[in-house]
């Protein structure tokens, strides 16, 4: 049973990581470790977290001497990972006791690199409110328009990244996208699990709720690390926000 390290960039989720946390020690698969990376110059939540930590010897913290952001403390995960698979997961989505299970024998059968799967948007009380059902991304060109990996759905080997040097980049929405597109333009694929494993949560207060950073930050997406000239950046991102829209 290959080790899995499981990622969590945490900053001010004191509400939501505990069961996080638990929907991930609870894992029927159980060679894992879980890197939480505290990326707040706070130090409240810290000792909280320790006592957390108590819940099980899998469970390290790794503490960011300044604050770098969810993307830059995912890179601090992978550095500090010892795992064959590396799985993220955000302090505020939870996963179906056989998510790991379920998704690393569908990876392993089909001799797949990376994959996600389907999940359900669940809000503040754990009500179901939508669901994303997971498909293949087979080349670049197929998510361009709309970003539909969920992070928090996502398993990868681990030399993926190593081998060919990508990280998430300096953005404050929409570094994840730019990491799928980096994965992707190395000509990896990210095959669909379809099974709904991960309950994604949709706060009010999420930094994925600013229209005006997240037309900003898609805007970079294009022009910056895609390298794309203007008016080609403004017609995906027009496309990533109407396939957006029509999400909701």
């Amino acid at each position: 049973m290959d080790l899995v390290s499981v990622i969590i960039p945490y900053h001010k989720k004191r509400n939501t990581v505990r069961d996080t946390l638990i929907s991930v020690i609870n894992q029927s698969y159980e060679n894992l470790e879980v890197l939480v990376i505290y990326d707040d110059t706070n130090l409240n939540d810290f000792e909280f977290l320790k006592k957390i930590t108590n819940l099980d010897s899998r469970i390290k913290i790794i503490k960011n001497k300044t604050n770098l952001g969810a993307g830059f403390s995912r890179n601090v995960g992978i550095e500090k990972s010892n795992g064959k698979y590396i799985a993220f997961l955000d302090a505020d989505d939870t996963w179906s006791i056989d998510k790991l299970q379920s998704q690393i024998l569908f990876m392993k059968q089909n001799n797949y690199k990376a994959s996600h799967t389907s999940y359900y948007i669940v809000d503040r009380n754990k009500k179901i409110i939508g669901q994303r059902r997971a498909r293949d991304f087979l080349s670049i060109i197929d998510i361009l328009k709309s970003c539909d990996i969920g992070l928090s759905t996502v398993i990868l080997e681990k030399n993926i990244i190593i081998d060919n040097k990508i990280k998430f980049p300096e953005l404050i929405t929409k570094e994840d996208f730019v990491f799928w597109l980096m994965i992707l333009k190395k000509n990896y694929k990210f095959y669909a699990h379809d099974k709904y494993l991960t309950n994604w949560t949709d706060l009010e207060n999420s930094l994925s709720k600013s229209t005006i950073q997240k037309l900003k930050d898609g805007f970079k997406v294009y022009n910056q690390y895609m390298n794309f000239n203007i008016i080609k950046s403004l017609y995906y991102l027009i496309c990533l926000s109407i396939n957006y829209l029509k999400k909701k």
